[in-house]
């Protein structure tokens, strides 16, 4: 067996994750949505995502560990982003009356609260992640994001188990 680069994969991933970004800011910038806390950390992770691939593809570990590393942290990066989304999910498909309300947002929360008070109050979610703003094909944002963070998450895998010598 010869020894098989992993840039071609680091490549697609990284266009992968630039695509999704470019579709965010799309949404942002061109429709005109604005995105709530949820939707900006799982920007987050797509960001981190793309680091990973762009540094793996200019990296191109030539040994088998080096490689699983790389495929390990995409796992958990892209683990990290179908939580996310499959949290935000299941806010916009509760009755609203049963919805958080809406708090004084994220900025105003990353300048005045601890990091983990953050975190919690982001994943308590409000009003705003709840609010279904655009949907494709009866799949709203938080659902395709799912769909991609587990295209990513499978990709991951498969580079894991891809034999590298």
């Amino acid at each position: 067996m010869h020894n098989q680069s992993i840039r071609p994969s680091m490549l697609i991933g990284l266009l992968a994750s630039l695509a999704m970004l470019v579709i965010a800011l799309l949404f942002q910038y061109v429709l005109l949505i604005e995105s709530c806390p949820l939707c900006s950390v799982q920007r987050v992770v797509v960001i981190l995502l793309a680091v990973l691939f762009f540094i793996g593809f200019t990296h191109n570990p030539n040994t088998s560990f080096g490689k699983r590393i790389y495929s390990l942290l995409l796992i958990m990066t892209s683990s990290a982003g179908l939580i996310i989304a499959s949290r935000h999910t299941w806010l916009q498909q509760l009755p609203k009356d049963k919805v958080p309300e809406c708090g004084p947002g994220l900025e105003f929360w990353m300048s005045n609260l601890p990091v983990i008070d953050v975190i919690q109050k982001v994943f308590q979610g409000s009003e705003e992640c709840s609010n279904v703003t655009w949907t494709f094909i009866s799949l709203t944002i938080p659902e395709w994001s799912i769909i991609a963070f587990l295209a990513f998450l499978f990709f991951s895998f498969k580079m894991l188990f891809t034999s590298y010598q």
